[in-house]
């Protein structure tokens, strides 16, 4: 499989980039498993500071701790920069957006105390593990999950906008039906206890009183098991036809059919071709910088 980045000429930088970039060596592949330890690591540092009596005792060791591990991603980080032959390519594809966010809480909680919380999104780094596996399969498939939610987006905007709509008919219908002392003090109050009921949370912190609230209450409940499984229609449709496109190599614009597992492009028309599914083997169109 071809990479993208081309490899760096040079003794040291192209060693630099096997390991860091590359996971079917050796030497890559145990880079990036110390790589995934240290983020489980960080990650609980972060959530055991935030307990108070671990906080109150131990304070200062998950904190020298937190430094030291950002201190290593950053270091990280320059390192794929000053290795890849494009560095600007690497900066702002998807994991070099996600490595640099995984190093600026810390450095900004000398300013903002508090902040550090936020280091966990570098929890968002543990997808490198779908490379060091091998789940080709696995990114393929959310790369289809990727894009059936854009396909339908149009329709679930729609649909959202039908649910606020709703939500604010019901809302200001139940204000006029309760009292204040009723917890309905306002409409945007009265519209947000639409909301949790519509979706069927029901915190309990606001709740009708009378027996015409009651049965409002109860339509929206009704009507709230209906509405929530339009969503999930919508894009499961959505994720099944691209699913057999993707199989049949059928082009999604002309509908050209008869491409070859290589193919990237439709020959009829040049539309860019839905991912094959062939099982476990690599994707030819997957690029992990």
């Amino acid at each position: 499989m071809k990479d993208r980045m081309a490899k760096p000429k040079g003794t040291l930088k192209a060693r630099v980039y096997t390991i860091i970039f590359k996971s079917d060596t050796r030497a890559g592949r145990e880079f990036d498993l110390w790589l995934l330890l240290a983020i489980l690591i960080s990650a609980m540092l972060v959530m055991l500071d935030s307990l108070p009596e671990i906080h109150a005792r131990w304070g200062f060791e998950l904190k020298a701790g937190e430094w030291t591990i950002t201190l290593l991603f950053l270091i990280e980080y320059v390192l794929r920069i000053w290795s890849s032959p494009r560095p600007w390519q690497y900066v702002t594809s998807f994991y070099g957006f996600v490595d640099l966010l995984a190093i600026l809480p810390t450095f900004a909680s000398v300013v903002f105390p508090g902040i550090e919380s936020l280091t966990l999104v570098r929890a968002m780094r543990l997808t490198r593990v779908f490379r060091i596996l091998n789940m080709a399969r696995y990114v393929r498939e959310a790369r289809l999950l990727l894009l059936s939610l854009l396909a339908s987006r149009h329709r679930l905007i729609v649909f959202m906008l039908a649910v606020l709509a709703i939500v604010s008919v019901f809302g200001a219908v139940i204000y006029l039906v309760e009292t204040p002392e009723a917890g309905f003090t306002s409409i945007p109050r009265s519209i947000y206890w639409a909301i949790v009921t519509l979706t069927t949370v029901g915190y309990g912190d606001i709740a009708p009183r009378t027996g015409l609230g009651q049965m409002i209450a109860s339509i929206i409940m009704i009507l709230g098991y209906s509405i929530i499984a339009i969503p999930t229609g919508i894009v499961s449709v959505e994720f099944a036809r691209r699913s057999m496109q993707a199989a049949e190599r059928v082009c999604p614009t002309c509908g050209h059919r008869g491409h070859t597992e290589e193919a990237l492009y439709c020959a009829q028309c040049g539309h860019e071709l839905p991912i094959f599914d062939r099982g476990s083997a690599p994707d030819q169109r997957s690029n992990d910088t």
